[in-house]
């Protein structure tokens, strides 16, 4: 059940139609991209890489990016994604796990192969095409297709290996958010999605900015990027949805889907009030079991909104219906056909597999709260608590307040530490409102340090540091 296999026997159907627009420009069409896998692939089996073998992929998001996934299907080959966010570190502690046989890079990622983590690494490819492999691998449904890694936010980062049948469960459960009843043209930040689009006939317009600091793109220029494409609908991190409102003018678009990190209510509430006609979707999910829940923002009653406001936490929506999920002392545990089994190596499943009758279940490390409608409300991480506050509850409440731009909640040495960036002319009505939620010590900053991976999470141990 090669992954492959959907997006080949539509491409005769398909045929012109647009599948990417890279940020440069380019086009290519299904039919130029399942064209251009087959040539790749008739080049890496003349050097030798076949069915199982992980090839380490370092290119630009772009054309040659989804044509060398599907090159590597065509094999039955591993593609292999280090965490551009962790830098080089990131880059050898995925040699470390993964050991590839293959590097494949273009332009200036072969300086790659110069790094003594390579030394050994048997081939080094590059996007140069032969003869065309028209064949596919028979992949069993555990055959695996993709290894990536965690962001290791919370320890080392750890392998995760995704099967072809794990992928097809995935893919199928992305669908039934991104499908929509004509072939859209989706602005998409999120790399991963772009696959889960190929196979639903959707063209994907590939970000012009870089993924790793998503956080310094001018309002500005991603409106424009949407109105130049023509894009319909967008996938993007929180932080360019709150940007996206901020941008001046309606960019155009019918729908965003937004995740990858905490989905603020007031980031939902600025985009319903400056862009209308705008259907927004937050999706909450992890590296292993993506997605989990999800909220349309016409979906959140007043009393949502109210509950948001007063501590109640971040609401998520209902969870998806191809998981099933469960609380154990507070923490949310899933489990389902698209849900992680395991890490490379073994590392982190002590702590994060529990294993009950036949079945595994992901420790997901987030505390939560089911409502009477069966709905999750996230809390924020387990051990993030300070002085008995969950930091989703004060954070969310926190960002309602005038002249709050950001918001952090963190237990410095037992005290209850919310960091709040905006107008520091406002802090004594920010601690008047601290007071309501619990023995808060309010520090204003100039800003919140974020995480490099989607620049939507609090970066927790440099906010430490700041404080």
């Amino acid at each position: 059940m090669n992954l492959l296999e959907p997006f080949l026997t539509e491409v005769g159907r398909r045929g012109e139609r647009l599948a990417l627009i890279e940020g440069g420009g380019a086009q290519a069409s299904y039919a130029d991209l399942a064209a251009r896998s087959e040539r790749l692939a008739g080049a890496w089996a003349a050097e030798g890489l076949g069915p199982g073998d992980r090839a380490m992929i370092a290119l630009p998001v772009g054309i040659g990016l989804y044509a060398a996934i599907a090159a590597l299907w065509r094999l039955g080959a591993v593609a292999v994604f280090p965490e551009p966010a962790l830098g080089l570190s990131g880059l050898n502690r995925a040699v470390e796990i993964a050991k590839p046989k293959a590097l494949i890079s273009s332009g200036w990622f072969h300086l790659l192969r110069l790094l003594p983590a390579f030394w050994s690494t048997p081939l080094k490819l590059g996007l140069g095409e032969g003869a065309p492999w028209r064949g596919i691998y028979e992949a069993a449904p555990d055959h695996p297709g993709l290894i990536s890694f965690t962001s290791g936010s919370t320890g080392r980062p750890k392998a995760v290996s995704r099967s072809h049948g794990f992928l097809a469960a995935q893919n199928a459960c992305v669908a039934d958010l991104l499908r929509a009843e004509e072939p859209s043209r989706d602005l998409v930040g999120f790399p991963v999605f772009v696959i889960a689009n190929l196979m639903l006939g959707n063209a994907s317009i590939l970000p012009d900015w870089s993924p790793r600091r998503p956080e310094l793109l001018a309002p500005e220029r991603l409106a424009a990027r949407i109105r130049a494409t023509g894009a319909e609908r967008a996938l993007l991190p929180p932080v360019l949805c709150g940007k996206l409102a901020e941008g001046g003018g309606h960019p155009g678009l019918r729908a965003v889907f937004t995740g990858g990190g905490p989905v603020w209510p007031d980031i939902l509430q600025a985009m319903a009030e400056r862009l209308p006609g705008v259907e927004a979707t937050a999706v909450y999910g992890s590296t292993e079991a993506e997605p989990i829940a999800h909220l349309r923002g016409a979906q959140i009653a007043p009393e949502d909104w109210a509950a948001m406001r007063s501590g109640g936490g971040l609401l998520a929506g209902g969870p998806v219906p191809q998981i099933r999920l469960r609380l154990e002392e507070g923490e949310i545990l899933v489990t389902g056909d698209h849900v992680n089994q395991g890490y490379l190596g073994g590392e982190g499943e002590a702590e994060t597999k529990i294993r009950r009758a036949g079945e595994i279940w992901h420790r997901t490390g987030d505390s939560g709260r089911l409502d009477d409608q069966g709905r999750l409300w996230l809390l924020g991480r387990r051990g993030g608590e300070a002085a008995g506050l969950k930091p989703f509850a004060v954070e969310a409440a926190a960002r309602f307040w005038p002249g709050v731009t950001a918001a952090a909640l963190v237990d410095l040495e037992g005290r209850a530490v919310l960091a709040l960036a905006g107008d520091a002319e406002q802090a004594p009505l920010w601690r008047r409102e601290a007071a309501r939620l619990g023995p808060l010590e309010v520090r204003p900053l100039a800003r919140i340090p974020v995480d490099r991976r989607h620049g939507s999470k609090t970066d927790l141990k440099a906010l430490r540091r700041m404080l």
